[in-house]
């Protein structure tokens, strides 16, 4: 059956760099021009479904508002994850003054990327240890690449790749289903040959005659090898933490023990206020629970975002009836078997049913005897993300210099994760693809979905535009007369604006930023 045409809008509704959503036949459409040519494509994200329109797009490039996800205009080709799925893409033809746009009998809301097979004559074997974010995203890559041998993903875990950011948001608070959690249906790996090895731990890898030895006993040689086995959640070694009901959050499996015991449970402490820990009271206080989060910390999140942020933060926290305990130590938990309290170094104690910590993660590499470790236990990677020859590292393990500040960081970060696995898996095939990556995460809680862009583990300013009492605002963290890193909330599009213009190099001074009004979306087009 022929593709059906509608009238999509007039040719002079839209600017050349400019992107508008339509309506045809009960279907929302993305409509974008470039150098007086006119694409038509899915609207929403291939992701979580944000409409697109309300990012922006820079040249052919279009930037996804929530997530920063980033999509080729004129084809719909996926460029940065956290999208694993391209846009459809519908032709496009003008009839006078009319844009005319062709549309298929079935409208789909995303396609996979052209993808290959194994082939007969390849046999070459890539090995990836590490079935998280780095990991998926290499194996994916590759298969988008083109490389048509072996490929095999090695993971402790018993289930293929999932979406780990909504363990502690959505998944956890009750508004997701369990089957939204998984990346791809076990079919997708068969159809593409990816071999996933479940429930396979690594004892030692000889890099000398390329093999990796398994607790099984089984050993796998490889022609190319990623590593990608992440983090593991830190356990803070007191009396009582084997006990009952005390949880880390990492894996799919710990958020599904956390809910059955919420289930049962009226109260909750939360150790740490890390990003999973104010996340997960949150999460739990939309459970019923009572929450209270005790941190060493004075503020939360003041190390990251600042005291006006991390202040923020408290207060809404606070307003939607969780219990802070800031500033204090933990001595023990007590209780028969399962836990019944915490009890800090003052003799205080705080009755509960659960405890979750949320006390951040270490990189998972005791099992690399071979390599030379840092001090926090990462690899050190160069702007390939290679170790050594045939070797590479992403995700949470590696420490690689920012291209843009010269210092060296390590970032524990979902979208980060999978954009070094990709840029990985890229100089894997050869392709001397270097790291450009501007750091993105984000954080959703108490009303507030903060996306935070670029990386300042210190700073030596912070400027702000907009109100942080009205939860509309950017902070720009500055260090050397640069501005290292932005937190945004409730300015999206700026936001989607400022990762792109860190990415080119473009962003304002400090002394532009503190004294001009600057229209970050009009700044990307100069």
């Amino acid at each position: 059956m022929s593709d059906r045409e509608f009238i999509a809008a007039k040719i002079n509704d839209l600017k050349n760099g400019q992107m508008k959503s339509v309506s045809i036949d009960g279907n929302e459409i993305l409509l974008c021009k470039i150098e007086n040519k006119f694409f038509a494509l899915g609207a929403h994200c291939t992701h979580y479904g944000a409409p697109l329109v309300d990012g922006v797009l820079n040249g052919d490039r279009i930037v996804c508002p929530w997530h920063h996800a980033c999509f080729n205009a004129r084809t719909g080709d996926r460029l940065e994850p956290p999208a694993n799925d391209s846009l459809p893409k519908y032709e496009t033809k003008i009839d006078g003054d009319n844009l005319i746009v062709m549309l298929p009998e079935k409208i789909v809301g995303s396609r996979l990327p052209n993808l290959s097979k194994r082939g007969k004559n390849n046999h070459q074997q890539f090995v990836i240890i590490g079935g998280g974010a780095a990991g998926y995203s290499a194996a994916q890559t590759l298969r988008e690449e083109g490389f048509s041998g072996r490929i095999i993903l090695i993971t402790q875990e018993d289930c293929e790749p999932y979406d780990r950011p909504n363990l502690s948001k959505d998944y956890l608070a009750g508004d997701a289903e369990g089957s939204w959690i998984p990346l791809r249906s076990n079919d997708f790996y068969d159809e593409l040959d990816i071999e996933v090895m479940l429930n396979k731990k690594v004892l030692n890898i000889n890099f000398s005659n390329k093999s990796i030895m398994l607790s099984d006993n089984e050993n796998i040689k490889y022609n190319k090898l990623l590593l990608a086995t992440g983090g593991e959640a830190r356990k803070l070694k007191i009396p009582g933490e084997d006990l009952k009901n005390v949880f880390t959050l990492r894996s799919f499996e710990d958020s599904k023990k956390i809910i059955e015991a919420s289930k049962r449970a009226s109260k909750a402490v939360i150790i740490g206020a890390s990003f999973i820990g104010m996340e997960t009271a949150y999460s739990l206080r939309k459970r019923g629970l009572q929450i209270t989060v005790i941190s060493q910390e004075e503020i939360p999140f003041e190390k990251v975002f600042g005291r006006e942020v991390g202040n923020l933060f408290k207060k809404l926290h606070e307003d939607n009836g969780v219990k802070f305990r800031l500033s204090f130590s933990l001595k023990e938990f007590v209780g028969k078997e399962k836990v019944q309290a915490v009890l800090l170094q003052n003799g205080d104690r705080i009755e509960t049913d659960l405890v979750v910590l949320g006390v951040g993660v270490k990189p998972s590499t005791s099992f690399l005897k071979n390599l030379n470790l840092l001090p926090d236990g990462s690899v050190k990677v160069d702007e390939y993300f290679k170790i050594q020859d045939d070797v590479f590292a992403a995700g949470d393990i590696a420490t690689y210099t920012d291209w843009r500040t010269g210092e060296d960081m390590r970032i524990e970060h979902w979208r980060t994760a999978e954009q070094q696995g990709r840029i990985a898996a890229l100089n894997m095939l050869d392709k001397k693809n270097p790291n450009k990556i501007v750091p993105f995460f984000w954080t959703s809680q108490v009303g507030l979905s903060l996306n935070y862009v670029g990386h300042a583990v210190d700073w030596q300013e912070i400027i702000f535009k907009g109100d942080i009492s009205s939860q509309e605002f950017i902070a720009f963290y500055v260090k050397n007369n640069k501005v290292y890193a932005a937190a945004g909330n409730f300015r999206d599009k700026d936001m989607a604006a400022i990762e792109e213009l860190m990415r080119l190099d473009k962003m304002p001074s400090p002394e532009k930023l503190k004294y001009d009004s600057i229209d970050f979306v009009k700044l990307l087009s100069k």
